[in-house]
């Protein structure tokens, strides 16, 4: 199994809430001296770009900005219009990422949401309802049913989404995984010509997010045994990756 390149998920495959996941730095290091082309993709919408690459620096992974996508930079490109006027429900460290293209008051081409933990309040949340009935489009930066910690497992953006889609009568569109557009993005900054993307390889722990977008791209998919991979296996949730191993660390095996 020789990739062209790989699209590595973050939390549940590089990190989990204790820290880098066991050999897994040492696996990301010893893929890049063998020059195999990588692209980081995460769901994480509550902290921007450069908070999550100073997060990876601090546990050993350099990712420079190219290499990093995440929700954020996919909105950024989706409301890149300028007559766009949006209304955004998302969290205090994210808010500014879109400053620029906030209006004051309705009506609004877009209603982003996104973690929203430390904002969310009845009105807030009346406001989006009220934006997409006055015509907004509804964009989810993510739609993830709970993120773990190191207390347990909490609700995610996908569940405020899921009660505006269904008080309006709508589908939100999703800005990350599993999104083909999202994967798109990360390909495209790739430059492969189209005949090597067949070869890319999709590396993550969520069967519902990085196996099921890999499948929707057309790309292969490893499946890691850490992060979410326990609880979905337990629900039946798994097994429709390419190829299952215990953890990043297994890689560079597997690759030669």
């Amino acid at each position: 199994m020789t990739p062209t390149a790989l699209l590595i998920d973050i939390e549940g495959t590089v990190v989990d809430a204790s820290g880098p996941i066991p050999g897994a730095v040492e696996a990301i290091a010893r893929l890049r001296a063998a020059g195999v082309p990588m692209r980081f993709l995460t769901n994480i919408d509550g902290r921007p770009p450069a908070a999550v690459r100073e997060t990876l620096h601090g546990h050993g992974v350099a990712v420079a900005p190219e290499e990093l996508f995440t929700p954020i930079v996919a909105a950024r490109r989706v409301l890149a219009a300028p007559d766009t006027r949006a209304y955004a429900l998302v969290s205090t460290a994210v808010a500014p990422a879109f400053a620029d293209l906030v209006a004051p008051r309705g009506p609004y081409t877009h209603a982003l949401v996104g973690d929203c933990a430390d904002t969310l309040d009845y009105r807030r949340l009346d406001d989006v309802f009220r934006a997409v009935r006055g015509g907004a489009q509804l964009l989810a930066l993510q739609k993830g049913r709970y993120y773990k910690r190191a207390d347990g497992d909490h609700v995610d953006t996908g569940a405020v989404v899921a009660g505006i889609e269904y008080a309006a009568g709508v589908t939100a569109q999703v800005l990350g995984k599993p999104s083909p557009h999202f994967f798109q993005l990360a390909l495209d900054s790739l430059g492969l010509p189209v005949e090597a993307r067949a070869a890319v390889l999709v590396v993550g722990d969520d069967a519902t997010t990085d196996v099921r977008g890999a499948r929707d791209c057309g790309l292969g998919a490893v499946q890691v045994r850490t992060g979410k991979y326990p609880e979905q296996a337990a629900a039946g949730l798994v097994g429709q990756a390419d190829l299952t191993i215990d953890s990043l660390a297994d890689l560079p095996a597997v690759l030669r």
